[in-house]
């Protein structure tokens, strides 16, 4: 038994029953529209995070080194970049950047 036959058997009308599928579909609409603009979100803070990661890791290549405070913030901001679907472009990059000396002191 259809929807549309389940409500008219129990007395509603028919023009009633095409409002109710109507809004169904515009729902179902609206579902796939925020789909979308959740990807465009995910995949533009993946970007700011991973442009975010090249530019400290360079600043730090240049001084030859990340203290602890910018090496604890690297591997926050790597982390919400992996769990948004890194795809490893940056796991090297952590790795050297983690590796790094924490102290200008300890390169000399």
């Amino acid at each position: 038994m259809t929807l549309i036959a389940v409500l008219q058997f129990i007395g509603v009308p028919a023009v009633f029953s095409a409002a109710i599928i109507a809004v169904a579909a515009n729902f179902g609409k609206r579902i796939k529209e925020n789909d979308k603009e959740t990807t465009a979100v995910k995949l533009g803070v993946q970007a700011m995070l991973r442009a975010q990661m090249i530019s400290e890791y360079n600043k730090a290549k240049d001084k030859g080194y990340a203290p602890i405070y910018a090496k604890d913030n690297f591997q926050n901001m790597w982390d919400n970049y992996h769990n948004l679907g890194a795809n490893g472009v940056m796991d090297a990059i952590k790795d050297e950047y983690l590796a790094m000396p924490n102290r200008k002191e300890e390169i000399e």
